[in-house]
């Protein structure tokens, strides 16, 4: 199972991190790129309350794949069933996201959406690099 991991450099960390969940929630049902005017998406929730949304796509970038998204002010995860998930944190300077993924095909595919977004979003370069293993458990003593 890969694991990897990025640290982007932004002073908007919090509010990269919530339009990404928010952006990945909508990616599944199909209606991710389609216009919606202010106010269309309903009633904000207070700013102590995690927000959560659901979609389940039948095509686009998640080919009908199960897409969950929870966040809050700063942290949030993703999860692509049946792919992988991604876990967010911002923190002051910085986006931290760790991906875990079923298999390198799956991980691929989800760097490649992840980065492409954050780029579109704000112009953010991603940079992903695997997890370093735990030596402690693989030392034969």
């Amino acid at each position: 199972m890969p694991v990897l991991h990025a640290r982007i450099a932004t002073d908007r960390s919090a509010r990269y991190l919530a339009q990404f969940c928010r952006h990945a929630a909508a990616m599944g049902d199909g209606r991710a790129h389609r216009f919606r005017g202010h106010g269309a998406a309903g009633p904000v929730p207070p700013a102590d309350e995690p927000v959560q949304a659901v979609a389940v796509g039948g095509g686009g970038v998640t080919g009908g794949a199960r897409v969950t998204a929870q966040w809050d002010d700063t942290t949030g995860q993703v999860i692509f069933d049946p792919w992988g998930r991604a876990d967010l944190t911002a923190g002051p300077g910085v986006l931290s996201i760790r991906l875990d993924a079923v298999d390198e095909a799956a991980a691929t595919r989800l760097c490649a959406v992840i980065a492409a977004d954050l780029h579109r979003f704000g112009r953010l370069s991603v940079e992903w690099v695997a997890a370093e293993t735990d030596c402690a458990a693989e030392d034969p003593k």
